[in-house]
């Protein structure tokens, strides 16, 4: 059964937010914390770092609460534009860090039970995919993992991102083409190499 809270808009939660109201701020959090985790995890691949960035951007919600102006975008786009910021921001200053092939989301090469003779072709095929996507653009390949690992919907992106609608469903679009046409040129000259 909804609570009151849920019926409340989000432009009524930020007015109390900016008032001091301890209820309203509660009710805030709770309502973004999820969506400002999940863009956080996103884009900054660290547990520990995304939890960090949340709380920071939460915390930004709340100091600028009053600077909040309706007429610029929503207040999901507004708190998720500040998420999206800091995150950016903590990644210009992390130094890069190796990943294990098997830690990426949607790769479990444990739970496949592959046989020994066919792991050294599994860890081919995740390299292949590592590399495709490596060659993508940025902003292409962060749209893909929203949509693809994260399950978020084009609009979402675009509100996230801060882009128009159709933006984002092209840098979708784009960017798997770009992995399929990597996957398959490399299929494609394995097999001629064969000949």
């Amino acid at each position: 059964m909804p609570s009151a809270v849920d019926a409340v808009s989000d432009e009524s939660l930020l007015a109390g937010l900016a008032a001091g109201d301890p209820d309203a701020a509660s009710a805030f959090v709770n309502r973004f914390q999820r969506r400002v985790f999940g863009l956080a995890s996103t884009i900054v691949r660290d547990r520990g770092m995304a939890e960090d960035v949340a709380q920071e951007a939460l915390l930004r919600a709340w100091r600028h609460a009053a600077s909040f102006d309706p007429r610029r975008g929503t207040v999901t786009t507004w708190v998720l534009a500040i998420t999206r910021n800091l995150a950016i921001d903590t990644i210009r200053v992390r130094r890069p860090t190796a990943v294990d092939p098997s830690s990426l989301p949607g790769i479990d090469l444990a739970a496949a039970n592959p046989s020994p003779d066919e792991i050294p072709g599994l860890r081919d095929d995740v390299d292949q995919v590592r590399g495709a996507l490596a060659e993508l653009p940025e902003e292409q390949r962060r749209a893909l993992v929203m949509a693809g690992l994260l399950g978020y919907t084009a609009r979402e992106i675009s509100e996230i991102e801060e882009i128009p609608l159709g933006t984002a469903k092209t840098r979708i679009r784009t960017a798997l083409m770009r992995v399929r046409r990597a996957l398959h040129d490399d299929n494609v000259v394995e097999l001629e190499s064969y000949r």
